[in-house]
Parts: structure tokens; sequence; C-alpha cells
């Protein structure tokens, strides 16, 4: 069992991402979904953005530190899109997390990568927000930083495949997905 703080992506805490929390609940993980932006989610990319602007990134790094401070040490840290780059950016503080899980998005540094620490990383093939090149050289540093990084590519499907309510979503391609991060998971 798991510590995990899952965090939302730039349209807000969306259904979406209480039914993941679900899921992994359900695999017996301990789950925090904090709301990053403290307002209702965004219907659409552009409002996304729009509130992610308007609320400013610092408070939204600032909201995910504070939930993150209530979390053990080794909590697994994961997001979908904008919060993976959040996760990604909070593991610079947080050396001890069990895991990097990211969804739709790259993110951490690799300055902040601890040797053996196991990445996942689930995209869309191709996707508009992670060309091909930045992923591979993000996978590159990571890697050479010492992790172990798995990336996991799915042809077809939308930036957001997994959101259910998103014009992306691909339910294959979910669900491959989900069983995916269940094994990794499973093994922390």
């Amino acid at each position: 069992m798991a510590h995990i703080l899952l965090l939302h992506s730039v349209y807000g805490l969306r259904p979406a991402v209480l039914a993941a929390a679900d899921r992994l609940r359900a695999a017996g993980h301990q789950v925090s979904t904090p709301d990053l932006y403290e307002v209702p989610a965004a219907d659409t990319v552009d409002a996304g953005f729009a509130l992610l602007d308007k609320i400013g990134r610092d408070a939204v790094l600032d909201r995910a530190r504070a939930a993150a401070a209530e979390l053990p040490a080794d909590t697994v840290l994961a997001g979908f899109s904008m919060g993976a780059g959040v996760a990604g950016a909070l593991l610079a503080e947080r050396p001890e997390a069990a895991a990097l899980l990211l969804l739709h998005g790259t993110g951490g540094d690799p300055g902040s990568v601890r040797p053996g620490l196991p990445v996942q990383l689930h995209l869309a093939d191709p996707d508009e927000y992670e060309p091909q090149d930045e992923v591979d050289d993000w996978q590159r540093s990571m890697a050479a930083a010492g992790a172990e990084v798995t990336v996991y590519r799915y042809p077809g499907p939308g930036h957001l495949f997994t959101d259910p309510g998103t014009p992306d979503h691909d339910g294959p391609a979910a669900a491959l997905t989900w069983d995916r991060v269940l094994a990794f998971l499973a093994a922390r």
C-alpha cells in the first residue's frame, strides 16, 4: 500500500481525478487529491489555462506543497498533465518520495532525482503538449540522474486520454494505463 498525492490537470479537480483516486483506493492505496485551484473545475482546456493564469503557478505550487506537507515523506508523487509537472517540481523538496507517476505530462528536474527513483510516464503518441524529442531528452536526463524511468506511449488518443469527460478520452488506452499504473504502485 502506498500513500499517493494525486494532482489534477489544468482543468482543475474534475470527476475523472476523483474516479482515479477511487480506483487507487480500491487497490488499497491512500490517496490525497487536493484542489489546487480552490474554485470549480473548468469545462474546457482554454478555460483551465485561464484559471491557471488567474490563480498563478506559484499559488498552485504552494497549495501542492501544503497538501504534501501533511503526507509521509515516502508518498508517491503523481499528477495529470499540469499536475505531473507540479508533482515533478515537488520532488526537489521530497527526496524520499517512493515514486513519481506522471500521466499526460513530464515532470521532475534531473538534479532532484535520487538514484533508483521509480518513474512511470504515460503519454499519447503523438501528444500536442509533449513533443517526442523533448520527451526523449527528458527521459535521457532522468535516467542519467539515476531514475528508473519507464515511458509508455499510446498511439492515437488525445492528450488527456484517461479522462472520460474530455474529447481526448480513449477507453482501451485508459484501461491499459490503469493496469500498468496499478502494477507500478503495487511494488511501492
